[in-house]
């Protein structure tokens, strides 16, 4: 794993958002196309900002999937993720070969069907994510299952994700935040070619620190990330401020 430490959130998102475009460039160049993952929230803001403002794409190449999507939350409530891509990205680039969006309105097994039957077509060559204030990957809260070899999995939510998420004003409360998502599995995020980790804010620190400090272990889900040939984790100095040693780009 690459450990960035960036001035601040802003200049994070810009590394990045440059890392993520040299990789979707370097995929269709190679074989044609490109297969991506996005993540949502806070922590990905400025990564796609960025993402959206590189030269030199073709998306009608690319296709796209995303890590996960609250069961039963209506497109239209601000703290959907399928609202949050379409005004964050969709809307602001070129039209896509494929837009792969969870639907969290449905019936879920049939969802988890469609998208795994989907996302089994290719490899993926990037995937953006972040980690939880949890140590969580995508949803995968702790204890996660590192061992299920399904592309997308119905995740219970834990009182300090659902927190979370009231913390970053997404909802008014804890009670009105899903207690289950749907979310792309630790083990299916690992599969990626490469992995871009965006994670700004003093919030983070205590997750970041254990998530690279500590022993690869479930409890930590953001742990596995060690494992990953091909990771670049950015941080800012809030989210660093707890780590014995990084590396400054």
């Amino acid at each position: 794993m690459n450990v960035y430490v960036l001035p601040d959130q802003k200049q994070l998102g810009i590394e990045a958002g440059k890392k993520t475009a040299e990789l979707i460039r370097k995929a269709i160049k190679e074989k044609g196309n490109a297969i991506i993952i996005l993540a949502t929230g806070s922590s990905q803001f400025e990564t796609l900002k960025q993402l959206i403002d590189e030269p030199g794409i073709a998306w009608d190449k690319v296709t796209m999937f995303h890590l996960d999507e609250y069961i039963g939350l209506p497109v239209s409530h601000k703290a959907s993720f399928r609202k949050y891509l379409k005004e964050r990205f969709l809307d602001k680039v070129p039209p896509l070969q494929s837009v792969n969006l969870i639907n969290g309105e449905t019936n879920p097994g049939e969802e988890l069907r469609r998208l795994n039957d989907l996302i089994s077509s290719g490899p993926v060559d990037v995937a953006l994510v972040g980690i939880g204030e949890n140590g969580h990957l995508a949803f995968n809260d702790p204890p996660a299952d590192f061992e299920t070899s399904q592309p997308y999995i119905i995740a219970s939510l834990d009182q300090a994700c659902r927190q979370q998420q009231v913390n970053e004003q997404w909802f008014g409360s804890v009670e009105e935040v899903p207690a289950q998502a749907i979310s792309m599995s630790v083990r299916q995020i690992m599969q990626s070619e490469y992995i871009i980790c965006s994670v700004p804010g003093a919030r983070k620190a205590r997750a970041v620190k254990d998530c690279l400090e500590q022993p690869v272990s479930n409890l930590h889900p953001a742990s596995i990330l060690q494992d990953h040939p091909n990771c670049c984790l950015f941080l800012d100095k809030d989210s660093a401020s707890l780590l014995k040693t990084a590396e400054h780009a």
